[in-house]
């Protein structure tokens, strides 16, 4: 019977794939918030072409007039992240059963890193295993947007701000549809979701507001709106707590669907001077690699409530 994977590089099954995608799709905000577009390795150009007037009447015999329009551009150039482990080099001796099996573990802790990854990455342009300041990245992140659109993204200061989280979440909708963008999804911080869950109704003040949150419950969407709670708006310290916008128009991300996998028997991979060689300690190398892209297409489409 042949192996699942042999030495060297391959791809991982195609079911496990699927699986993979499932699994981004349900741990990260932004993926649940719109949906992943092919990205080329060579990058995609996205426009945006923005007419500058309203339609025109024209009479009968009349002169036409130009309307105006802007258009912008912006390139979705894909980068590798990649994800590595040991394991015991009984991988290559046992059945494909349990090689299998050992993917599959590999492969849902994989997903759920890309997902986690994916959020990270662009709500605040650091590298996911650091923590410090990607300059792949660069601007390229909702925290720092404006920095090189040139185009402020709103604020909405919620410890300092006069009014309440719900308040602030109306203030945060009434900024991106001032600059005539949707609002299409929200990814929230868990603590902004428990200020939510705090606020009450009533001369007693005992009805909850929004009841739909008790108990630490973070459903899929909250007053119609869809809303993704995820620990990774507040990553590393930051004072984000809800990125309000047009995710499905203005805001694109994708990856290559064919991701590689490595077995590697030999030296040192990690570069862990404390485990060492693998064939000194009976081991072998899983590492994982996929391509991926975004962009924030439109950064006056968005709105970020923060804890300043």
């Amino acid at each position: 019977m042949s192996s699942i994977i042999s030495k060297g590089t391959g791809l991982f099954p195609e079911e496990l794939v699927k699986g993979m995608v499932s699994l981004v799709k349900g741990k990260s905000a932004i993926a649940n918030l719109c949906g992943a577009t092919p990205i080329a390795f060579n990058g995609n150009k996205e426009f945006t072409f923005d007419l500058d007037s309203e339609i025109d009447i024209v009479a009968e015999n009349g002169a036409k007039s130009n309307g105006g329009a802007t258009i912008g551009s912006r390139t979705i150039v894909p980068f590798k992240v990649e994800y590595g482990t040991r394991v015991s080099d009984e991988f290559m001796q046992e059945n494909e059963d349990y090689q299998l099996g050992v993917l599959e573990a590999f492969t849902d802790g994989f997903a759920k890193k890309l997902a986690r990854g994916l959020d990270i990455m662009a709500f605040h342009g650091v590298n996911p295993r650091t923590g410090a300041a990607s300059q792949i990245i660069g601007n390229n992140c909702f925290d720092l947007a404006e920095v090189s659109s040139g185009v402020p993204i709103t604020r909405i200061h919620h410890a300092t701000a006069s009014g309440d989280a719900n308040d602030h979440m109306e203030a945060a909708i009434a900024a991106v549809q001032g600059a005539e963008w949707e609002v299409n999804g929200a990814a929230m911080a868990p603590a902004f979701r428990s200020a939510l869950a705090a606020l009450t109704l009533g001369s007693d003040n005992l009805q909850p507001r929004f009841p739909e949150l008790a108990w630490g419950s973070a459903p899929g969407t909250i007053k119609g709106l869809p809303v993704q709670v995820n620990g990774t708006v507040a990553f590393g310290g930051s004072d984000d707590l809800t990125i309000v916008g047009d995710f499905q128009n203005c805001f694109k991300w994708g990856y290559a669907k064919q991701i590689p996998v490595k077995v590697i028997e030999f030296g040192n991979p990690d570069n862990d001077a404390t485990l060492g060689d693998l064939q000194g300690h009976n081991q072998v190398y899983l590492r994982a690699e996929a391509y991926i892209g975004f962009s924030i297409l439109v950064p006056a489409a968005f709105a970020i409530i923060d804890n300043q």
